[in-house]
């Protein structure tokens, strides 16, 4: 074989080889590979990860369908030093260079937290961390801190009234301390100005307000008349007549599951008790939602001093001016209580 001809043989071969790898290299940067043929899906990277637990995670989750060839141009972008943690939107059909790219810059897709129905805080760090990288554990550590409570402004008892029920916007990778402080930021810009002054006008400070809430919610599942019970209590603390709240004594009690107050419940000694202790409990008896805050800002002025649920069950409830009228009322509902047999 002449040179010219071993010449012309090589250069075949090198336009073959160069050919198959500018085709694999295309493959490898542009060919979907994550994926494909399935939906759009969400992928999460916990803090602490090393490229080969990213690696192992998409491939078990069966996000990617050629492994090697993620690996391969990861290394070459530097993605395998270059991991951020976090949770990201992950489209059907995705190139590895898309993917790559988009771990690569940490662009997290936030993701939403709800909590609401709470009762007591020792409830919050379940619900509130549901759907994010950080434990129920980690939030409650520094949810009981009393310096953080005080750094805020509240206290053991009225530090519940700071987190306001509600869905948020929030990193998968958000922390206890940064989480705390959303909250704080979230109650301030709640209460603004308007609620502050309308809160002032009523004698109250905003912690007492939500106390007063608490109380409300726990009353009525309706909210149309919650400005209505509010002003009942108003009334009752301008008169310096005890609250006489049941729910208080519920909460007292610890038993939520208790649907009739019983006159032996109302002797209970407890600083939650506001049949035998005069003015609001020392603290909230639940988070209020905000439109029951709202409500009793907002209440209505009127002459009732005594309420009692309606015998018919609807949720509502009977108003009375003087202790004759509500005593018809409260028979009326002690007897339907009775006929449906509700002892407790």
């Amino acid at each position: 074989m002449t040179v010219k001809n071993i010449v012309a043989a090589f250069m075949i071969v090198f336009t073959v080889l160069l050919s198959s790898f500018a085709y694999y290299a295309y493959q490898v940067y542009n060919t979907p590979n994550i994926l494909v043929d399935r939906e759009d899906a969400y992928f999460a990277i916990p803090s602490g990860s090393s490229f080969r637990d990213v690696q192992v995670l998409l491939y078990d989750g069966g996000y990617v369908q050629d492994a090697v060839s993620f690996g391969l141009l990861s290394r070459l972008k530097d993605y395998d030093k270059l991991v951020k943690p976090g949770l990201y939107l992950l489209k059907a059909d995705m190139s590895n260079n898309d993917a790559i790219n988009l771990l690569r810059s940490g662009q997290q897709t936030p993701t939403r937290i709800t909590f609401n129905g709470i009762r007591k805080l020792e409830e919050l760090p379940e619900k509130i961390t549901s759907g994010i990288e950080l434990t129920p554990m980690q939030f409650e550590k520094l949810l009981f801190d009393k310096d953080r409570m005080i750094s805020y402004g509240f206290d053991s008892l009225n530090y519940i009234s700071m987190f306001l029920p509600n869905t948020y916007e929030v990193y998968w990778t958000i922390t206890a301390d940064e989480l705390l402080k959303r909250m704080h930021e979230e109650y301030k810009r709640f209460w603004n100005e308007s609620r502050r002054g309308k809160a002032e006008s009523m004698g109250l400070s905003t912690q007492e307000v939500s106390t007063l809430a608490s109380i409300v919610q726990s009353e009525t599942a309706k909210l149309d008349e919650a400005d209505r019970i509010t002003g009942v209590y108003l009334n009752r603390l301008k008169r310096g007549m005890a609250l006489q709240a049941d729910p208080t004594l519920i909460f007292a009690l610890n038993d939520f599951t208790i649907r009739r107050v019983l006159n032996t419940d109302k002797t209970i000694k407890s600083p939650y008790n506001t049949y035998i202790n005069k003015g609001l409990p020392p603290g909230p008896i639940r988070i209020p939602d905000g439109r029951y805050i709202d409500a009793a800002l907002n209440f209505e002025d009127h002459n009732f001093i005594y309420f009692c649920a309606k015998e018919d069950f609807s949720g509502y409830h009977a108003y009375a001016t003087n202790l004759s009228d509500h005593m018809v009322n409260a028979r009326r509902f002690q007897k339907a209580m009775n006929q449906s047999k509700i002892f407790r």
